[in-house]
């Protein structure tokens, strides 16, 4: 069953900027709104932990990475 959705204090900006996003896809305010929406949840949850720990190795693979415990000692040599 649809329903309806209100959202109050929108920036003058934010609403010229659906304005136009609108027209250019040609659909109305409301219309774009909804299909903002839809597109956002359609990409799924969240991302859990072990997905986001994954992509972060991933970025950082190339990456020289200097062991914890050389960090901790620095840093408590540094006291």
């Amino acid at each position: 069953m649809p329903g309806s959705l209100s959202v109050r204090n929108l920036e003058d900006s934010l609403i010229q900027g659906l304005k136009l996003r609108a027209a250019r896809n040609g659909r109305s305010t409301e219309a774009e709104v909804r299909e903002i929406l839809r597109q956002a949840l359609a990409q799924g949850s969240e991302a859990g932990f072990d997905k986001l720990a994954a992509e972060l190795r991933a970025l950082t693979a190339a990456r020289i990475h200097t062991p914890a415990e050389v960090l901790l000692r620095e840093s408590r040599d540094e006291r």
